[in-house]
């Protein structure tokens, strides 16, 4: 039993170390890939990427994700737990299946995890989004979410999207076109910010609305 326990520890220190290492090159260091991009060109697709410091990437498109995702981004500490019990009452009730994900916690699971449900990916996912809020900062946190969140099958960031969709820099994107980027976010290998129709639309359009409220609220101060 002891020798169990004490290898069991040492698995335990060696985990939190590496993460700490992890964490820490991802501090200063471009995130160079992800498993989700692993999965795009298992599945044989290629990946498109470019890595985009937050100021030369247009406010709007943080705003709008922030707007579209996570209102309460500058204001919590990498959970909002108001988000997380409405998304549990709300599937309580067997309608859709609602996440109520922090920006945060989408970023510690694009850089270091899978995708997919499970406890023990939500447990790991818990752990580094502590772990971002604490070494990274809401700035680091935004910088790489917007460079490695899906935006299209096999399109990552906002700048891929910004070429991809609308042919021209992330830097000079428009309320509307960051706006409709946002609304690809939750479902990226189904939905497309060029000329989209439905759902996208209607949800690009509030979002757009919402980019407005984030600046004049100052929802996105923890960001300027």
């Amino acid at each position: 039993m002891f020798t169990a326990l004490r290898l069991l520890f040492k698995i335990v220190l060696g985990f939190v170390v590496l993460s700490l290492v992890w964490v820490g090159a991802y501090a200063i260091v471009p995130v160079p890939f992800t498993m989700t991009m692993m999965g795009d060109l298992v599945g044989g697709h290629s990946v498109t990427k470019d890595w985009t410091p937050l100021s030369r990437i247009d406010p709007d498109m943080a705003r709008a994700a922030i707007a579209g995702e996570d209102a309460r981004f500058c204001s919590h500490h990498g959970f909002d737990w108001r988000a997380i019990a409405g998304a549990a009452a709300h599937n309580a009730e067997g309608r859709r299946i609602r996440g109520g994900s922090t920006i945060s916690q989408q970023t510690a699971k694009n850089a270091f995890l899978f995708q997919g449900g499970g406890y023990l990916r939500k447990a790991l996912e818990a752990w580094f989004t502590l772990l971002i809020e604490t070494i990274w900062g809401k700035q680091r946190i935004m910088e790489v979410y917007l460079n490695i969140a899906e935006t299209g099958i096999g399109t990552y960031g906002a700048e891929a999207a910004a070429q991809r969709y609308f042919h021209h820099s992330a830097a000079t994107l428009t309320p509307v076109e960051a706006a409709r980027i946002a609304a690809v976010l939750p479902l990226p290998k189904k939905r497309e910010a060029v000329a989209p129709t439905g759902f996208v639309r209607r949800r690009g359009n509030q979002i757009a609305r919402y980019v407005g409220i984030v600046r004049r609220s100052g929802l996105d101060s923890c960001l300027r």
